[in-house]
């Protein structure tokens, strides 16, 4: 003969403190998830630039397909970092002329207009968190 649960003991089946029984018993655990973007080489090497140099770079790209992507690729040997930090200078200063040349390339199709806009808002994207990032490091 089966006894029967004691106090504070479940059974099979038996639901938990929040009604539910069975694997969505601990749902509520609190799984922490991080997820990441992963860049591509050409996407990686756009540079983290100030601010006022990406907004130029953005307008440039806008009117120009390329223009500000192959300004931009200067600033990589004037020191600005990038997301390849593996990577010789050189390395990084070729790929971004590459991104220029692709994008002045196809322009005349349209996708590297498309391409050339895109990729100035990254860089000012980039300059934003880059400028967050400092002001954050300053208050600690």
């Amino acid at each position: 003969m089966e006894s029967a649960p004691k106090e504070g003991e479940r059974g099979p089946g038996a639901a938990g403190p929040g009604g539910s029984s069975g694997a969505g018993a601990g749902a509520g655990a609190g799984v922490v998830v991080q997820v990441r973007e992963k860049k591509g080489p050409l996407r990686a090497a756009i540079p983290y630039m100030p601010f006022p140099v990406a907004v130029i770079c953005l307008f440039l790209n806008t009117f120009v397909p390329g223009l500000g992507t192959f300004v931009s690729a200067f600033t990589v040997l004037c020191g600005a970092r990038t997301d390849l930090p593996d990577r010789h200078v050189c390395c990084v200063f070729w790929l971004n002329i590459a991104a220029a040349l692709i994008q002045i390339l196809t322009a005349i199709v349209m996708v590297g207009w498309i391409m050339s806009i895109f990729w100035g808002m990254d860089m000012v994207i980039l300059a934003t968190e880059r400028r967050c990032r400092a002001a954050e490091n300053d208050l600690h």
